[in-house]
């Protein structure tokens, strides 16, 4: 069965705290049987340019030193092979574009698949969820949005605001969320509301599931269960086509007991099979989902 994670900031952690250990290894996930990880090239602790861009610089040389060290870099998630671990760039803020759309294809002939418009600073593109909800998408955002639909390159509404999200859907595109969870069973800004995951699905989009505590529960107290709840809350919205996982391994300071590395995304399938979910199903959550998202973004 294949096995994605579309959001880990693993580079950011191996380039800003090299001496921390990692959620992510290439040994982890040969053990949960991921068969590509999302590494996000992540705006970093600072909103300026030159900051980012020496951050950036750095993800790429920790990407580079993973690839030597055995973990192969693809450029497409339907190059991926069951038992044959290996990962993928995505973006986290696309402050650097900073007006300018020439990065795009820069971004995608490194493999790049993913972009999130925002992160937590207000950039030329957009508002941050975490700033103004009501921010609508700017006109370089809808301009860069569309230009990374044509690449390939899915615009990603995780850290955008609500109604730069609706501005998204609205101009035509087929968004994807890498980590994000449902605003219902959690009140978190950063989480989905009902019917912006209902219009998701109908547009052909994609979520992936956020593992963090505080995105998973109002008290920030979660387990296997809380996760399948978020889950089971997507499929039953319509989203068992287009529903995954978005982990935040090496982004979050927390994880939901029984579940502290991609070593343990066993004992998450075991955990959605008790609650009834079945073997297709799984197997859509665990891969399929995702191939078919790029099938209908990005077609070969």
């Amino acid at each position: 069965m294949l096995l994605f994670d579309t959001h880990a900031d693993t580079l950011y952690r191996r380039y800003a705290h090299p001496h921390t250990p990692c959620d992510v290894t290439v040994e982890k996930l040969a053990q949960g049987g991921v068969s590509a990880q999302t590494l996000a090239l992540f705006v970093g602790g600072s909103p300026k340019l030159s900051a980012i861009a020496q951050a950036f610089a750095g993800m790429l040389r920790a990407g580079e030193a993973l690839e030597a060290s055995g973990l192969p870099h693809l450029s497409d998630y339907r190059d991926a092979r069951e038992g044959q671990p290996a990962f993928l760039y995505s973006v986290e803020g696309c402050d650097l574009l900073d007006g300018s759309l020439s990065l795009l294809a820069e971004w995608r002939a490194l493999g790049v698949r993913m972009a999130a418009l925002t992160w937590n600073y207000e950039n030329s593109l957009a508002t941050p969820s975490k700033l103004d909800q009501s921010a609508p998408l700017k006109p370089f955002g809808r301009q860069a949005a569309r230009e990374m639909a044509r690449l390939g390159i899915a615009p990603d509404v995780s850290h955008l605001s609500d109604r730069g999200f609706w501005d998204l859907l609205e101009i035509g595109l087929m968004p994807l969320a890498s980590h994000s969870c449902c605003r219902a069973l959690c009140g978190h800004c950063r989480n989905l509301t009902d019917e912006q995951l209902k219009a998701l699905f109908q547009a052909g989009g994609y979520v992936g599931v956020n593992f963090y505590p505080y995105f998973l529960s109002d008290d920030g107290k979660a387990d296997l269960d809380t996760l399948c709840d978020h889950i089971l809350h997507l499929l039953a919205l319509g989203g068992e086509n287009h529903v995954g996982f978005g982990s935040d391994f090496d982004g979050i300071e927390v994880k939901p007991q029984g579940l502290s590395g991609p070593q343990d995304f066993p004992a998450l399938f075991a955990a959605l099979a008790r609650r009834g979910v079945n073997e297709e199903i799984l197997s859509r959550l665990a891969g399929k989902n995702l191939c078919a998202y790029y099938d209908r973004l990005d077609p070969r």
